[in-house]
């Protein structure tokens, strides 16, 4: 797993080298977001607010809202709507409720078109006031909702009887008779208080004064989620995605990076670092087919995790590593000089490097190419070769896979006299480096062919 920190600079970096990708996988996104509109119906949701007078405590609303949103009130607005396959079961899911300020319920409804969201926000406010007053005095029986109305009726009557003995009384000044008013005026304020206790004790009082503040108002646009929203949010899962797997990816990498880690694996020394200049890939007869022209088009037959390549200073120093490399090898090796030059099947930049490495030798030391697949490496047997030479980019190999490349070199009878690391850069317009002498003739690289990959 890569330790390297995850930085702007690396999502900067996906965003350039994988915009067709991205683009592509975004444009999906949006197709699955259009299709899970036309899945799901578009809905409408309306509201109807009822008002609640008095004083109430934050409890008592949550109660209310729980009645507004029972299976009874529900259900009797279903039966009221009559609505042909809908049940008070499946309105129960489209109906909510909450607690407004000011004492407001607002009572919301949810259907398929405007018309039907109106309609069943106000069935069902309707049903709550209704079913409220009815449980307000703890019991659905008349004669019980009517007893504090026959209540009220005798206390006034009583009043009325105080009020005739008050005048029936000695109207004189005696002792006695001011007694008896003063005790019917006490009796007539005692009944009027324990009448105003009963009223500010009975609930019914104030639920009974539910209203519904007028219809609900007719959507005039879907409930979210829109088609829009579901084509943006596809488009924009789609593409975090693709990021969050690049990055996952990278995170995850195991290829080596640095030329002291390639040079453990492969159990050698590193000879030197070369350049190749950053160009255009050409398309190999292997690269050919429906599968690697999706991958061109889309761009990822190119890698984007390693950093864009540096300016190069000119030809002539580039010329000057691959000629130090060469010096290198006689220095180290007996003459007759011959080298079996391998690199990784599909290290593009490897294969130019080789052949840029056979140019500059001249046939002094000799060198063979060969390519080797990393999946099931062979390397020819021994023929008059002194040793190999891997030449292959930075970060294109796991250690297990140079690990199978020098194993398979061993095999072959080969010694692996030397490591080169080849990268990219990007070459000047104007080159510094004059015309090459007369009498300096590139000599062919030599081409072998190996088992399990392609020369």
């Amino acid at each position: 797993m890569s330790e390297d920190t995850i930085r702007l600079v690396t999502i900067g970096r996906i965003l350039r080298r994988r915009w067709r990708l991205l683009a592509t996988l975004a444009v999906v996104g949006a197709l699955v977001g259009y299709g899970a509109s036309v899945v799901f119906p578009p809905r409408y949701t309306t509201s109807a607010s009822v008002l609640l007078p008095g004083q109430w405590e934050e409890r008592e609303l949550l109660t209310q809202v729980d009645v507004a949103t029972s299976s009874t009130v529900v259900d009797r607005a279903a039966a009221q709507l009559g609505w042909p396959g809908v049940s008070g079961a499946e309105l129960r899911d489209r109906v909510s409720a909450k607690a407004a300020d000011g004492n407001i319920i607002k009572i919301s409804g949810t259907a398929e078109t405007p018309e039907r969201a109106q309609r069943l926000s106000d069935q069902v406010a309707k049903e709550f006031v209704t079913f409220a007053a009815r449980i307000a005095g703890g019991s659905t029986d008349p004669e019980a909702a009517t007893a504090p109305e026959t209540l009220r009726k005798k206390v006034e009557e009583t009043n009325r009887r105080i009020t005739d003995l008050a005048e029936a009384a000695d109207p004189g000044q005696t002792v006695e008779s001011v007694q008896a008013r003063t005790a019917l005026e006490r009796l007539r304020t005692s009944l009027e208080e324990a009448m105003e206790k009963l009223d500010q004790a009975d609930p019914a009082n104030t639920v009974a004064g539910l209203v519904v503040m007028g219809p609900a108002t007719r959507p005039a646009g879907e409930a979210p989620p829109t088609r829009i929203h579901l084509i943006v949010a596809g488009a924009l899962l789609f593409f975090l995605f693709a990021v969050i797997g690049h990055l996952v990816a990278a995170r995850m990498n195991r290829r080596l990076r640095t030329e002291p880690e390639i040079a453990a694996a492969l159990g050698s020394a590193l000879l030197g670092t070369v350049d190749v200049p950053d160009e255009p890939r050409a398309h190999r007869p292997q690269d050919r087919g429906p599968r690697a022209s999706i991958r061109r088009l889309l761009g990822i037959d190119t890698r984007w995790d390693i950093p864009a390549p540096q300016r190069s200073v000119d030809e002539a120093g580039r010329r000057i590593r691959y000629r130090r490399v060469c010096a290198r090898i006689r220095a180290q090796l007996p003459a007759p000089w011959r080298l079996l030059v391998v690199i990784p099947d599909g290290d593009e930049i490897a294969r130019r490097a080789a052949d840029q490495l056979v140019a500059e030798a001249e046939g002094d030391p000799l060198l063979r190419v060969v390519e080797v697949s990393v999946d099931r490496p062979m390397v020819p047997d021994r023929d008059t070769e002194s040793g190999a030479l891997v030449v292959l980019s930075a970060g294109s190999r796991t250690a297990q896979e140079l690990a199978g490349i020098a194993e398979a070199c061993a095999d072959g009878g080969h010694e692996v006299v030397g490591i080169v690391v080849a990268g990219t850069v990007r070459a000047r317009e104007t080159r510094s480096a004059g015309p090459p002498p007369d009498d300096a003739t590139p000599a062919p690289a030599l081409r072998g062919h190996s088992t399990g990959g392609s020369a």
